[in-house]
């Protein structure tokens, strides 16, 4: 049996979009021999990162409080929405089943996901005036109705194989393990226990200096907020990603080669991709020798999850 999820995590501009799109690429019997995947179906958490800066905007030009972001640099201003974030993923991971029922106003279902999700995080579902909260859903229509586009028809089947994309760190110097809401300790705590049961973790190790530099590199002039071309805030990438904890949570685990999650030993791979092996992706034509330099490596890699 293929690999049935593949939880892909790393620092900001670490090569995680730009591998994703590379197993997109892949034909069905090289996904298979090669790295144990079947069909790929792909679920990340910056579109809601997006939509949230987007209703924090809105909210600030109504002259409301801004709920998630006091401005377009700042970090979350309710680290729990870090696990907000979680539980949205876990819906559209639950939805590949069968899918979304039908949307009625994209707005309002958006403002009504984050709502429920804020609550599962213990974080304040009221975040909108009730009176404002039609005119909040408008303004954000047009985003929301992108986001029910992308999600609504992605489907799996038997065989398909899942990759789920989120990156998680804390400020640069903190002190290890990080305490809740940082890292992934807590944000892997908060994913679906259909989830849990089922993963496997491919880590991309680059070094936060390294993420910082690929980040600047990649953001595009212009508000290209793509997920192969948007730049996280320079400001975010020193609290929240300055330092990550996952080779910590390997070091620390009771298995070796896995990361312990309220009970579920996950088996973790790492690729190394501090020397970059993997921004040639972004471009529309990739040189044949990157490319087959980057699938060996690859191969060792899902090797090694194979084998757990």
């Amino acid at each position: 049996m293929p690999l049935d999820t593949i939880l892909l995590l790393a620092l900001p501009a670490s090569g995680k979009s730009e591998l994703r799109r590379y197993l997109a690429s892949l034909d069905p019997a090289t996904a298979r021999s090669d790295f144990g995947l079947g069909p790929t179906v792909q679920l990340d958490d910056y579109p809601y990162v997006h939509l949230m800066r987007r209703i924090s905007e809105e909210l600030r030009a109504a002259g409301l409080p801004p709920a998630f972001f006091e401005s377009d640099t700042h970090s979350m201003s309710d680290g729990r929405d870090w696990a907000t974030l979680i539980h949205l993923l876990n819906e559209d991971y639950a939805s590949l089943a069968g899918g979304w029922p039908p949307v009625g106003d994209p707005g309002e279902w958006l403002l009504e996901r984050i709502s429920g999700a804020r609550a599962r995080a213990g974080a304040d579902p009221g975040f909108l005036p009730r009176g404002d909260r039609a005119t909040i859903a408008s303004r954000i229509r047009a985003d929301a109705e992108q986001l029910v586009e992308e999600r609504t028809p992605l489907r799996t089947a038997q065989g398909d194989t899942i990759v789920v994309e989120f990156a998680r760190g804390g400020p640069a110097g903190a002190p290890l393990p990080l305490p809740p809401p940082h890292g992934y300790a807590f944000s892997l705590a908060a994913l679906s226990d259909e989830i849990l049961e089922r993963a496997s973790i491919l880590y991309v190790w680059v070094t936060p200096e390294e993420s910082r530099k690929r980040n600047r590199e990649r953001a595009r002039p212009g508000g290209d907020a793509s997920i192969l071309h948007h730049g996280v805030p320079e400001q975010v990438m020193f609290a929240d990603y300055g330092c990550d904890d996952m080779d910590w949570l390997i070091d620390h685990s009771t298995t070796p080669g896995t990361v312990d999650v309220r009970g579920f030993q996950v088996p973790v791979a790492r690729f190394d991709n501090r020397v970059d092996k993997t921004s040639f992706l972004r471009e529309a034509d990739w040189p044949p020798e990157k490319v087959a330099d980057l699938h060996r490596e690859l191969r060792e890699v899902f090797g090694s999850l194979q084998s757990r």
